[in-house]
C-alpha cells in the first residue's frame, strides 16, 4: 500500500509540474497568436476595433486579468477538458477536433505498438531459449536491420511496392472519401484496408528493438541460479521458459513499453504525414505549422498525461510481477 501511495504522490507532483510548464510555455514565447488570427480574418472581411480583444479572450490570452487568475482558470479548464478555441479550425473547440482524431491514432498506433511489443517479446524469448538455432540466426538480425530504416523511407517503399506496383492496397487517407462514415462493413473494410500499410510500416520498423532487448535479457536470466534449480527439480522446459525466465526477462521491457504506450497519443507523425492519415500526429504537425497554441497545448498535455498514466500502470504491474520492487520503489 505504501508503494502505491508513493507512486501516486510522484504521479500527482509530476502532473502538476507538467500542467504548470504547459501553461507558461506559450505565454513566454514571442509573438501574439491573436494578432495572427486577426490578420487571417481581416483578409475575409472588415472587423471592428474590438476584434483583437474578443479573439484574445476566445483564445484564453486575455491580458486584462492577472497571471494567477489565468493559471487557476487554466487548471479548472484542463480538469474539465476545456482547452479553448483552435484557430486552425476556428471556431471549433480544441477538444472537439482532438476527439475526432483520437480514435484514428489509438486504432493505428495503439494496436501496432502492442502488436510490435508482443511479437518482439515472443521472438526474443524463443530466440534466446534456442540460442544458436535457425530462428535465432535469422529473425533477430532481420528485424534489427529493419528497425534501422527511417519510418518515412520504409513507408515510401511500401507505397511503391504494394500501392503503385502491385496495386493491392490504398496509399492515402483513413478511408474511401466517397463513403459516409458509419458502422457498416463497407466503411469498416475501407478503414482496415487503408490502415494496413501504415500499420505494417510501424510494426516492422519497431519490432527489432523489442526483439533484441528481450533476447539479451533472456540470455542473462537463463544463467541465473533459480533457472538452474528449476531444471534440477525436473520442471518442464516450457514452464521454465514462460514462468521463470520469460517473466523475469520481460520486466525491463515493461518500463519501455509503458513509455512507448504513453506516446501513442502523439501519433506517428512521419507515418501519418506520408500516408495522409487523419490522426493526432498529423494534427500536431498542422498545429505547429499554423502556430495554433491552444491545440499544441492540449496535445502536449495529452502526451504528458498519457505517459504518466502508462508509467504509473506499468509500475503497479511490475510490483505485481516482481514483489522485490515494492521495497526499492
Amino acid at each position: 500500500m505504501k508503494y502505491i501511495v508513493r507512486r501516486l504522490g510522484l504521479f500527482l507532483i509530476t502532473l502538476l509540474a507538467a500542467l504548470t510548464f504547459n501553461f507558461f510555455l506559450p505565454r513566454l514565447m514571442p509573438g501574439n497568436p491573436a494578432i495572427d488570427m486577426l490578420s487571417r480574418l481581416e483578409s475575409k472581411g472588415h472587423l471592428g476595433p474590438q476584434a483583437l480583444h474578443t479573439i484574445e479572450i476566445a483564445l484564453g490570452l486575455n491580458k486584462h486579468t492577472s497571471l494567477l487568475h489565468q493559471y487557476v482558470q487554466y487548471l479548472g479548464n484542463a480538469a474539465t477538458g476545456n482547452f479553448g478555441i483552435s484557430y486552425t479550425f476556428f471556431p471549433a473547440p480544441v477538444s472537439k477536433e482532438i476527439l475526432e482524431a483520437l480514435p484514428w491514432t489509438l486504432g493505428l498506433v495503439g494496436m501496432t505498438t502492442v502488436i510490435a511489443f508482443l511479437l518482439g517479446t515472443f521472438i526474443g524469448l524463443i530466440s534466446a531459449w534456442f540460442r544458436g538455432g535457425r530462428l535465432d540466426s535469422a529473425l533477430p538480425p532481420l528485424f534489427v536491420i529493419l528497425s534501422g530504416f527511417p519510418y518515412f523511407w520504409f513507408a515510401l517503399l511500401c507505397i511503391l511496392l504494394f500501392g503503385v506496383t502491385l496495386n493491392w492496397l490504398p496509399v492515402s487517407g483513413g478511408y474511401n472519401t466517397s463513403l459516409l462514415p458509419d458502422w457498416d462493413w463497407t466503411f469498416v473494410g475501407s478503414v482496415l484496408s487503408h490502415s494496413v500499410l501504415p500499420a505494417l510500416t510501424i510494426v516492422l520498423t519497431s519490432i527489432g528493438g523489442w526483439t533484441l532487448t528481450m533476447r539479451n535479457n533472456t540470455v542473462t536470466v537463463v544463467a541465473e541460479d533459480y533457472v538452474r534449480m528449476a531444471r534440477a527439480k525436473g520442471i518442464p522446459e516450457w514452464k521454465i521458459m514462460w514462468h521463470y525466465a520469460g517473466r523475469n526477462a520481460m520486466l525491463p521491457n515493461l518500463t519501455g513499453f509503458g513509455i512507448q504506450l504513453g506516446f501513442v497519443v502523439s501519433g506517428a507523425v512521419l507515418v501519418e504525414y506520408v500516408f495522409n492519415y487523419p490522426g493526432l500526429g498529423w494534427m500536431l504537425l498542422d498545429a505547429v505549422s499554423n502556430q495554433d497554441y491552444p491545440l499544441m497545448q492540449a496535445l502536449f498535455l495529452m502526451i504528458t498525461v498519457a505517459v504518466l498514466v502508462a508509467v504509473f500502470a506499468i509500475d503497479l504491474l511490475t510490483a505485481v510481477l516482481d514483489p522485490r520492487t515494492r521495497d526499492s520503489g
